[in-house]
């Protein structure tokens, strides 16, 4: 079990008014990041958990009280310390309630995709760097290349990882991970509301993945959301013009 050799240490000023159970929980949450823990992990015992955060057993023993407390642990009677499955996520209802052949609701997610993806491209123009900038190249490319061989699979693959090199560059963890869990939706919409086919034209969807990549690239952040919002309008309309066609009769298909 990795732990640092020495932990940062308090000044005295910290310490008149900072409770050694606020650093334990800091630095129990640390710990969960640097060894890779995922919900449902268990954590070791209360004794080495204070040897890992190098602080005493009654203090951590604290800590997990505040940490479970709020729900970032969850502490099992007899069975040890797990990290807590998450329960309030915002989005979770409203996933578990979303219907990808229904228009109305479609509406809503690119709607909502509007509005998180160009704030990110905005922030991903001011932000990325030179690796993130790669990254986001090259997942435009291979999406260019996936379009041009007509192959909605890989399309659909490396146009997921495009979206979310632009949240990565954006530097913004909480923007990260709110555009994977949108991305599950809209992998629903292709799976059920469309079986499969393409919403429109790949070709020119990763025209678009290479230009906002340029400018991101470039730090052109008024450019890069014009053209985010500009492909996620043209994403929205095409996923439901293809919907609409799906799932009325072909002589209703115009009303």
């Amino acid at each position: 079990m990795s732990h640092p050799s020495a932990w940062p240490q308090q000044s005295s000023s910290e310490a008149a008014y900072r409770p050694g159970y606020e650093i334990a929980a800091e630095r129990i949450l640390e710990y969960i990041i640097r060894e890779g823990l995922r919900p449902g992990d268990r954590l070791p015992t209360e004794k080495e958990l204070a040897d890992a955060v190098q602080m005493s057993k009654t203090v951590v023993r604290e800590a997990v009280k505040i940490l479970s407390a709020l729900k970032r642990l969850s502490v099992q009677k007899g069975r040890g310390i797990y990290v807590a499955e998450p329960e309030d996520a915002p989005w979770r209802e409203s996933f578990s309630r979303f219907l990808p052949a229904d228009l109305g609701q479609v509406d809503q997610m690119f709607e909502f995709r509007r509005h998180i993806e160009s704030a990110t491209a905005g922030l991903a123009a001011q932000r990325a760097v030179p690796a993130q900038v790669k990254a986001l190249r090259e997942a435009a490319q291979l999406s260019a290349e996936a379009a041009a061989r007509n192959d909605i699979e890989a399309f659909t693959r490396f146009d997921e990882q495009f979206h979310q090199a632009v949240a990565a560059a954006a530097a913004n963890m909480l923007l990260l991970a709110t555009i994977e869990s949108v991305q599950r939706l809209q992998r629903q919409v292709s799976i059920i509301g469309l079986a499969g086919v393409a919403g429109g034209s790949l070709v020119v969807a990763a025209d678009q993945h290479v230009a906002i990549a340029h400018a991101v690239a470039s730090g052109e952040e008024e450019q890069a959301v014009t053209l985010m919002t500009q492909h996620i309008d043209m994403t929205r309309l095409q996923f439901q013009e293809e919907i609409r066609h799906r799932l009325l009769p072909r002589d209703d298909a115009s009303l």
